[in-house]
């Protein structure tokens, strides 16, 4: 992960409603959810909310898949923890600070999402 791809996922989630939204996709894990039903969970108005799933995806924090009719959005866990692993690589100068390496997320299978 390079210093450009950390700023635009962090500049992607500087958004109250872009990080509820990052958040709520992470507790959906694999499955992901619906535009309909994420703009029902965070009560976002859906053109608000297809902004904000833009940028998402446009930054690599969110994938986007459509499943007949419908679009699923889920968040990309590899780009999180890539994020999470630049911002602690050198935590504490290499002394032994307590954090372990991130990987939050190790069972969640994208099922060929990237």
């Amino acid at each position: 992960m390079n210093e450009e791809q950390v700023i635009k996922s962090l500049a992607a989630l500087a958004h109250p409603v872009r990080l509820r939204v990052f958040r709520a996709l992470v507790v959906a894990g694999a499955e992901g959810l619906t535009p309909s039903v994420l703009a029902e969970q965070l009560e976002v108005a859906s053109t608000a909310l297809s902004f904000h799933l833009k940028e998402l995806v446009n930054a690599g924090l969110v994938t986007q898949e459509r499943i007949s009719r419908n679009l699923f959005y889920r968040a990309d866990f590899s780009q999180m923890d890539g994020v999470l692993g630049y911002l602690t690589e050198n935590c504490c100068a290499g002394a032994g600070c307590g954090i372990s390496a991130p990987s939050c997320c190790p069972t969640h299978d994208q099922g060929g999402q990237a």
